[in-house]
This record gives structure tokens, C-alpha cells and sequence, in this order.
């Protein structure tokens, strides 16, 4: 989230980014699910890398909301399963210093690209994990071809939720910039 070249985001206004995150991405998944794949999980993981100065900060967004709604969904097969569907929800963290400007076609392309890993590293670990394919590349492609129902309206709920909460930091940005007070104003000098 940039606020201005000079400043930084106030570390209050970073708690409450991050809260927002997190609250919205467990209730869009236990709203959501699961209906459609639809949920709120990869925008916030990908607004968390734009907003966060630090990756590390960034990636507890999606690990928290992932941990907090897990205590009511039913849990994945195996800890490697696990290992992988937390791991390909912090994946987008990694493209937020990219989408960090703003740019449309930017938070578009890695709102597409979180869809895109959480699909292909998932079905593929179902796969290696699972008898319910054969070991083969015509099994493979059997278990991705049936993931592609769950996949369907997933890249477009990783869209919309991206824009949404891309353009609320924008707005949360330019909200801090218009109330902070400038330091090179005569009346605010020493």
C-alpha cells in the first residue's frame, strides 16, 4: 500500500489492513464452501504482498486465515496435502511486490496466475498422493480434467476478489496521504 514517496503506512493502519484481510478471507471461505471455489483467500494473499513491506509479515495474512477456517472445515487427506494447499495460498504473496502499482493488467495477471498454481500444484499432489488415478500421464490428465469443475469460477472470484481488495488499498492509501500532515507546510514547521 503506498501512501507517498516520503511516508509510510502507520503500523496501526497495517494491523488494520491485516485484520480486514484475514476476517474477510475466513468468512468468503466458509461462506463460499464449497460452492464454486469462489473465495475471497487468493486476493488477500495477493493484496498482503502489495501491502506488507515485509514478505514474512505478508504471508501470515493467508496462513491465519487458512489455520483459523480450517477449525471448522474438514481437513485435507494428509499433512503434505496440507502442506500444499497453505503453501499454494501464500504462493500470491510473492506477486504482490509486482502488483504494488496498481496497475489493471498487473493484478490481473496475478490474480490469474494464483488461480492457476492453487489448481495445478493441488491436483497434482491429489494425484501423487491419491490411488484414485492411476501413476500415468493419462491418469494425470483424468484428475486434472476432473478438478476442472471445482476450477471453473475460481480465477473469477480470484479477480474480482483482487480488484476489490487492490482498489480498497488504494483507497486506504490515499485516505492516509490526505490526513497526515505535511511536513514542508510553513504552519507545521518548527
Amino acid at each position: 500500500m503506498e501512501t507517498s514517496s516520503n511516508s509510510r503506512p502507520s503500523f496501526a493502519m497495517l494491523c488494520g489492513v491485516w485484520f480486514v484481510l484475514v476476517a474477510v478471507s475466513v468468512v468468503g471461505r466458509l461462506w463460499w464452501q464449497p460452492a464454486y471455489g469462489v473465495t475471497p483467500l487468493a486476493g488477500a494473499a495477493l493484496a498482503a504482498g502489495a501491502a506488507f513491506p515485509s514478505p514474512l509479515v505478508a504471508v501470515t495474512v493467508p496462513l491465519a486465515a487458512l489455520t483459523i477456517s480450517n477449525l471448522v472445515l474438514p481437513s485435507y487427506d494428509s499433512l503434505v496435502m496440507t502442506a500444499v494447499v497453505y503453501a499454494a495460498f501464500a504462493w500470491p504473496v510473492l506477486l504482490g511486490g509486482m502488483v504494488r502499482n496498481g496497475r489493471l493488467l498487473t493484478i490481473m495477471g496475478g490474480a490469474l496466475a494464483s488461480s492457476l498454481v492453487f489448481f495445478v500444484t493441488t491436483n497434482f499432489a491429489y494425484w501423487c498422493l491419491s490411488n484414485d488415478y492411476p501413476h500415468t500421464l493419462p491418469g494425470l490428465l483424468a484428475c486434472f480434467a476432473a478438478g476442472l469443475p471445482f476450477y471453473r469460477w475460481m480465477p473469477v472470484g480470484d479477480l474480482v476478489w483482487s480488484l476489490v481488495f487492490m482498489g480498497g488499498l488504494a483507497a486506504v492509501g490515499r485516505m492516509a496521504t490526505t490526513t497526515q500532515p505535511n511536513s514542508s507546510h510553513p504552519a507545521n514547521a518548527a
